[in-house]
């Protein structure tokens, strides 16, 4: 999502717009998904991104629009994680788990969240084809073979279509540092 769309949304988001939170939700879900599921299992990180979404409405007067919509729903993305770990070990979790979800410091999060939006940039300068490829394999989590299934087009093709994708997108973020 690209930042001047991200704070348009959030924008809309915080005045309560009719659509924002279901624009939100097509825009970020795949993300937040993909976040979750590095802590949860499959099932119960679905079941998580309906928890997030939930509260992104109804705390959307909370939200300052001069800041990354993206960085405040994996924030509460993250909270919900650790709520689910709590849950799942009958309120105990390893310290080590919070630690892989939350960095030794707020630094590391803060780093990744940059890094995620320069990636995000780069993608959104990708022709459509090849970014469609790579956000089903990355955010979607799907195979090759699964890409090729969804996109009605030979395997052959999606494979071309991921090298050429990460080459150009190695080229574009290897440009901006």
């Amino acid at each position: 999502m690209e930042q001047g769309a991200a704070s348009s949304l959030g924008a809309r988001l915080a005045a309560g717009e009719e659509g924002a939170i279901n624009e939100c939700y097509s825009a970020l879900g795949p993300m937040a998904l993909g976040y979750l599921r590095r802590f949860v299992s499959r099932d119960e990180a679905e079941d998580v991104l309906q928890r997030v979404f939930y509260e992104v409405w109804k705390n959307r007067d909370r939200y300052d629009p001069a800041r990354s919509l993206e960085a405040w729903v994996l924030a509460i993305a993250r909270k919900r994680a650790i709520d689910q770990l709590r849950r799942r070990h009958a309120n105990v979790v390893p310290i080590e788990e919070l630690r892989d979800i939350a960095g030794d410091d707020g630094r590391e999060l803060a780093e990744r969240y940059a890094r995620a939006s320069e990636v995000r940039g780069a993608l959104e300068r990708l022709p459509k084809e090849q970014r469609e490829v790579l956000t089903l394999a990355y955010f979607g989590e799907l195979t090759q073979t699964e890409i090729a299934e969804r996109l009605g087009v030979p395997l052959g093709t999606v494979k071309a279509r991921a090298f050429r994708g990460l080459r150009r997108l190695a080229d574009l973020l290897g440009g901006a540092g």
